[in-house]
């Protein structure tokens, strides 16, 4: 179990699967920068985060739920999670007292038969490519991870809003989804208590980073390759002497 002080905050998983040193830059260096993307993203979550929570048709809609999980050493915010009882009598809380309610007690009966659903609200459209297609798939993932910690439940899927696309995808947090994220969680702690900064990868993600110009990922290369030619060039003089 992790303690307070060593807890991560879930965004970083996603800095993590799209670019290691992304997220150090981030996490432990400190460094930030806005593009439009990010910007666009911002805006996003701010509108989502300033509703209120409500109830419609029997569902509570729980805005900027605190998360935490104390086993992958995670702490958060969520956009929305739908709670859906499995009667209305069930629990015949209204929606402004539904998360004091809900923080009192979180015993395992509580929500017995209820269908938990964390929803990830993300600008843009779905991301297929196979370098960073994960982002926000884990990202999801390690929001229901705490939830079903916090609340002692099973959440079998999620949903992640594209701004673009105006409409909700269905996440399944499969056997191998839920490996990959606990597995990224261990990662990202051994990166946060690094002190080594990965090196850049200077691929196309990099044209997308709002951190191209402090990663500087052509110059980093360029720098790095010179170190090695020097040092090759020091190994064939010593090679030489007798």
């Amino acid at each position: 179990m992790y303690t307070d002080e060593q807890l991560v905050p879930i965004s970083a998983l996603q800095h993590l699967v799209f670019c290691s040193r992304q997220c150090a830059l981030i996490h432990v260096e400190r460094v930030w920068s806005e593009n439009s993307l990010t910007a666009e993203g911002q805006l996003l979550h701010r509108k989502t985060n300033t509703a209120r929570d409500q109830s419609h048709q029997g569902v509570r809609i729980a805005r900027s739920l605190s998360l935490v999980s104390r086993r992958l050493g995670l702490v958060g915010l969520s956009d929305v999670v739908e709670f859906k009882p499995p009667n209305e009598s069930a629990n015949p809380v209204r929606p402004a007292a539904f998360l004091t309610a809900l923080l009192k007690n979180t015993s395992p009966e509580r929500f017995v038969g209820w269908s938990i659903t964390p929803i990830e609200y993300k600008r843009g459209k779905p991301k297929t490519n196979r370098i960073w297609g994960d982002c926000d798939r884990v990202q999801l993932c390690a929001q229901s991870l705490c939830l079903e910690e916090m609340l002692s439940v099973e959440i079998p899927n999620g949903q992640i809003f594209y701004g673009e696309k105006r409409r909700r995808l269905d996440v399944e947090f499969d056997a191998d989804l839920r490996t990959k994220t606990e597995q990224l969680c261990l990662e990202l702690h051994q990166l946060l208590n690094s002190t080594q900064l990965p090196q850049p990868v200077n691929d196309r993600r990099c044209k997308r980073c709002s951190l191209i110009e402090t990663c500087m990922p052509g110059q980093s290369q360029a720098k790095e390759k010179a170190s090695s030619w020097i040092q090759k060039q020091i190994a064939s003089q010593i090679d030489e002497f007798p």
